[in-house]
């Protein structure tokens, strides 16, 4: 009897807790097969990637194997490039060499999360950091103790001045989190450098609206910046970035800034392989109805998470959240699960819980049912609710530990990553990148028609 495939793309929250649910349920029947298509082998907990950033976390820390987590769902680490709605079919490519491979399903959950948006500056995506994924965040640590130690040996005034500035455009919760974070390290670790001092950093922060974190009202958002203001950051309201050159940051208004460090977190936008099908959208993410399938594939095709437009009951659609992502993701697989067995499917109906947010130094802001907290309370909160939530057991001994061990002893400073290990991986990329040319020419050449000798 030929299976019917469940095919996953995507393996962030949304993808992988739709995947555990089927592993659970669907993954064991003989005649049904499941299969999750990620980027990376691992579950990446995104809440605390500014804690990477802020070394006060390991990288380990946050993660959890995709095959640990999954016993009977079958995987593939690679890259979704294109998908056929119409013929039921997904082209994907694995490996350094970038392997192509097709795969054919019955039913499809759409989980592809969305990408860094760069709003077509090409200056500012070549140059600037962003932080969307782990090595973004371990990363920005690397290129941050690196900037100190430039600056450490720098004789010239206004380059030092260059080196020291560190640049934040987007006052969401991820560039909250992040300059906050950013911020603490830097100003906990310029001490261990005797050339330097705390009054040459300048750390800022831009933002396009009134008043940063939005999504927490006015009032909380006001606190967040005053108390970044008191510890040092400059918070420019009401403009954008609007080019990066030879190292200035260029405003919409206001004067440029010369820094040779700028983080990216002012947008996102769907990845590619969803940015190209041909299906309603709604300001670019996928069109859903109330049981989470996609318009004009009912019963086939469901989507969910960032890429996906899902109905708030009241008129609007849900904001792209982990907590709305993986209630999302948990109705999708109940109603596979319903297609799949010829049952009734379930309408999604979920409204926000809370919000939480740390801007460093053990102050945070948060909304839980109605409820605004500020300060340490908020913080620990933050802390708590996140812990709670980060899969593993072991994990979430490894994030109590170092939590710990952070109130007794300083961040350590060590760079791991230096100049010389940045060429290495450029002669590997270069080597990897004639590889794949060479095998495709051989390819292309043995697919080639061969003249007629008779």
């Amino acid at each position: 009897m030929a299976k019917r495939r469940v095919l996953i793309l995507g393996g962030g929250f949304a993808g992988t807790y739709a995947a555990r649910r089927l592993d659970r349920t669907l993954a064991r029947r003989d005649d049904v097969e499941v299969v999750l298509i990620s980027q990376e082998n691992y579950l990446l907990f995104t809440p605390m990637l500014h804690e990477v950033a802020a070394g006060d976390l390991y990288a380990a820390d946050i993660v959890n194997p995709l095959r640990k987590m999954l016993k009977r769902v079958r995987f593939f680490e690679a890259e979704v490039v294109g998908i056929d709605l119409s013929e039921r079919r997904v082209r994907f490519e694995s490996g350094p060499l970038r392997r192509k491979h097709e795969i054919i399903y019955d039913y499809l959950l759409l989980a592809l999360g969305s990408e860094t948006n760069y709003f077509g500056m090409d200056d500012v995506e070549a140059r600037a950091s962003s932080m969307k994924t782990l090595l973004d965040a371990a990363l920005l640590r690397e290129r941050m103790v690196a900037v100190l130690e430039d600056a450490a040996t720098e004789p010239d005034e206004a380059r030092r001045r260059r080196l020291m500035t560190f640049v934040v455009a987007g006052g969401g919760f991820a560039g909250v989190e992040t300059v906050g974070a950013m911020n603490d390290f830097l100003r906990e670790t310029i001490r261990y450098y005797p050339e330097l001092e705390e009054s040459m950093l300048r750390v800022v922060l831009v933002h396009s609206s009134k008043v940063v974190l939005p999504e927490l009202g006015e009032r909380l958002g006001r606190y967040a910046q005053e108390k970044l203001k008191m510890r040092g950051v400059e918070v420019l309201l009401e403009t954008r970035v609007k080019a990066y050159e030879q190292y200035t940051v260029k405003l919409a208004q206001g004067e440029p800034i010369d820094a040779v460090t700028i983080v990216w977190t002012a947008g996102v936008k769907p990845v590619a392989a969803v940015e190209s099908l041909t299906v309603d959208k709604i300001k670019a993410r996928l069109k859903v109805n109330e049981f989470l399938e996609l318009a004009g594939h009912e019963g086939l095709v469901w989507a969910v998470g960032d890429c996906a437009a899902v109905p708030d009951g009241g008129g609007g659609v849900q904001p792209p959240t982990a907590q709305h992502g993986l209630r999302q993701a948990m109705a999708a697989a109940k109603n596979i699960e319903a297609a799949v067995n010829g049952r009734a499917k379930k309408a999604f109906h979920f409204s926000t819980i809370g919000q939480l947010a740390s801007i460093g130094r053990r102050a945070g802001v948060a909304q839980i049912l109605g409820f605004r907290f500020s300060g340490f309370v908020a913080w620990f909160l933050w802390r708590t609710v996140y812990l709670s939530k980060l899969p593993g057991m072991m994990k979430k001994l490894r994030v109590a530990i170092s939590w710990s061990l952070d109130l007794i002893f300083a961040r350590e400073i060590e760079q791991l990553l230096t100049m010389r290990d940045v060429e290495k991986v450029e002669k590997l990329s270069m080597s990897l990148r004639s590889t794949r040319e060479a095998l495709e020419k051989a390819t292309a050449a043995a697919e080639r028609p061969r003249p007629d000798r008779g």
